[in-house]
């Protein structure tokens, strides 16, 4: 995809919902929606004190819904959709996800046969399982560990019917996100000339 949009908060909101009348994939019971809630309230179950990691948890695939969206590039897309509403730091690990699934292939034996059937079939047109090089490479970038604990949590967020909050509950939440991130991106007071 080319040109990614730069989404505010509002519109990150209205692309996650109109993920409710999509499947995951072909054949999954869970739509994209179901998947996001459920893949963001994983991961502040098991890190609570780290909203930006539920937060990344909930836009991951924000690329997929986008217009053009595809599963070849959409962790790239959708990063560049949510980096100056929802800060680097999100961007950085929704980015990072798709090679964290890579990389987890490559590493973990037991991964690689607990790993999705879509999930599958979509890591062939990712790129595949890293190679040595790009093992050491990966886990060189400043994300890499959160980007694995958001992986994982991908490939458990696929349940139907899991009950977990609805996206209402998460727009504070994103726009708590939204307001941190917007303060590390603009200068202090002196150099704003205030």
């Amino acid at each position: 995809m080319h040109d990614e949009p730069e989404l505010s908060v509002e519109e990150i909101v209205a692309v996650l919902a109109d993920g409710e009348g999509r499947p995951l994939s072909p054949g999954q019971p869970v739509t994209q929606l179901e998947h996001a809630l459920q893949t963001a309230a994983l991961l502040r179950r098991e890190v609570p004190d780290d909203l930006e990691l539920a937060v990344a948890g909930l836009v991951h695939d924000l690329g997929q819904l986008l217009a053009g969206g595809r599963d070849e590039s959409h962790a790239a897309d959708g990063a560049a959709a949510v980096r100056m509403a929802l800060g680097e730091r999100v961007a950085g690990i929704v980015a990072l996800h798709v090679e964290a699934k890579r990389y987890l292939v490559a590493t973990d034996d037991n991964y690689k046969v607990e790993l999705a059937g879509d999930s599958v079939v979509s890591l062939g047109r990712q790129g595949g399982v890293l190679t040595s090089g790009e093992v050491a490479a990966f886990l060189a970038r400043p994300r890499a560990s959160d980007a694995v604990t958001l992986r994982r949590a991908d490939d458990r967020g696929k349940v139907e019917g899991l009950g977990v909050d609805g996206l209402d509950h998460w727009v504070p939440l994103l726009r708590a996100v939204s307001e941190e991130g917007g303060r590390a991106r603009r200068p202090p007071r002196n150099e704003r000339g205030d």
